[in-house]
């Protein structure tokens, strides 16, 4: 039986997607510091109807930031304002620029960098997150590949063994100049996540990594804590 599929409410964008999609993630022009926590709200408010949602969303939204703003639809439309300028200032010169100096060889070589040598690099990343940062920190939780054969084995690089149950991790590089805030799970990375907890019992973590000379150094060391306390939690369940 085929299940009838939610009917969907957002404008598409067409070929414009990308680029706002590029633009608002690079500017974190929707995180929480700007909007709020929209998937935390929604999940308070369980609406049934669009306007529903819109009239809590409006009532109860402040940004995540050290001095909360109350989130209007002029915050909002000043976020859009900032976008275009953005796109048009800064988005449009810097892709028009690559654009003209773009050749053949660059293709060819990145398709080289991508499939053979930062495949490399993000195994030696992997190893060594884990062997010298995850493992030495929690000494008593057996890290593991995740098995390829499994559905999540795209999105989850390891798991950490507690018991009879487990966590996930995922290790994303990043570079010195870039901004981890920028990063943001898909829905069908948030599906896989779901889908190793029910699977496992343990939540999923992105870490996210830096090297530094030889050594490879976890960027939001936050996330310790928050892995801590998820073993704490796997190990009374």
């Amino acid at each position: 039986m085929t299940k009838n599929k939610p009917k969907k409410y957002a404008k598409p964008f067409g070929k414009k997607e990308k680029v706002l999609n590029y633009a608002s993630n690079t500017y974190q022009l929707t995180r929480p510091n700007k909007v709020g926590e929209v998937m935390a709200l929604i999940r308070e408010c369980q609406p049934n109807a669009l306007n529903e949602w819109e009239e809590f969303y409006f009532e109860k939204a402040f940004s995540k930031s050290k001095t909360p703003i109350k989130v209007t639809k002029k915050t909002l439309d000043e976020l859009g304002e900032r976008l275009y300028a953005k796109i048009t200032e800064v988005v449009i010169p810097e892709w028009t620029a690559a654009f003209e100096g773009l050749s053949e060889e660059d293709c060819k070589e990145y398709i080289y960098q991508v499939t053979v040598v930062r495949t490399y690099d993000g195994f030696l990343l992997e190893k060594s997150v884990v062997n010298d940062g995850l493992a030495k920190f929690f000494p008593n939780v057996k890290f593991e590949e995740s098995d390829p054969e499994l559905d999540h084995a795209g999105d989850i690089d390891y798991i950490g063994v507690v018991g009879q149950k487990a966590f996930g991790i995922q290790i994303k590089p990043i570079t010195a100049n870039a901004n981890f805030g920028n990063y943001n799970i898909t829905d069908r990375m948030g599906a896989s996540f779901q889908d190793f907890e029910e699977k496992y019992g343990g939540k999923v973590f992105v870490v996210f990594s830096t090297r530094t000379g030889n050594k490879k150094d976890i960027v939001n060391k936050e996330i310790m804590k928050e892995i801590k306390a998820e073993i704490e939690r796997l190990k009374k369940t």
